[in-house]
């Protein structure tokens, strides 16, 4: 089983190399945002009680997204791996998602971080935002907000997966395809 994490920046290209990644590899794809954004769409209770967390661009709790991937993972159990994209987000799920996978005997292969700075993130949001009429991402100050919160709680899980010898990073500033490239190195390395 392939376990892996893809983190990043807000607009660091997350998304576009971990759908590549989940249908190359045959993996579950987990996006915790998306999964968020589609409750808060459904006007779940879930969806209500995050709406104002995502509108400020703050994290949602870990409990609430440990226990939404808990149950996710539940839902595949014959599968290939899983594909954590921008999960986790805090030392403290990045410890839970490790108990969680150890639990089930399928521990983590790898965190791969794709760097990119800040200016090329906020352009990649904003325009991203326009195109897909996402509103958290067309205002600069909750992107900058955004990018503060990922610096402050984000970056410190790269320690705790280097400690384990389970991380790599990417440059992410060219074309996914190139970022897919780097990645598929790392990863024959350990298939």
């Amino acid at each position: 089983m392939l376990n892996i994490i893809v983190a990043g920046p807000p607009g660091s290209g997350k998304g576009t190399l971990a759908k590549t990644l989940a249908e190359k590899y045959d993996l579950i794809h987990f996006s915790t945002g998306d999964m968020l954004r589609k409750e808060v769409e459904q006007k779940t209770p879930l969806g209500q009680k995050v709406a104002p967390i995502l509108e400020r661009g703050d994290l949602v709790s870990d409990n609430i997204v440990i226990s939404m991937i808990s149950s996710s993972l539940d839902e595949h159990p014959q599968m290939h791996g899983f594909l954590f994209d921008g999960f986790p987000r805090t030392q403290a799920q990045a410890e839970a998602l490790d108990r969680l996978l150890e639990d089930k005997g399928e521990p983590l292969n790898l965190m791969i971080l794709l760097n990119l700075s800040d200016d090329v993130c906020a352009a990649r949001i904003l325009r991203r935002g326009t195109l897909e009429n996402r509103s958290d991402d067309t205002d600069i100050s909750k992107v900058k907000h955004r990018l503060t919160t990922y610096h402050t709680l984000t970056k410190p899980i790269v320690d705790h997966y280097k400690k384990q010898d389970k991380f790599v990073a990417v440059d992410s500033s060219q074309t996914p395809e190139h970022t897919f490239n780097q990645v598929k190195q790392c990863l024959n390395q350990i298939l």
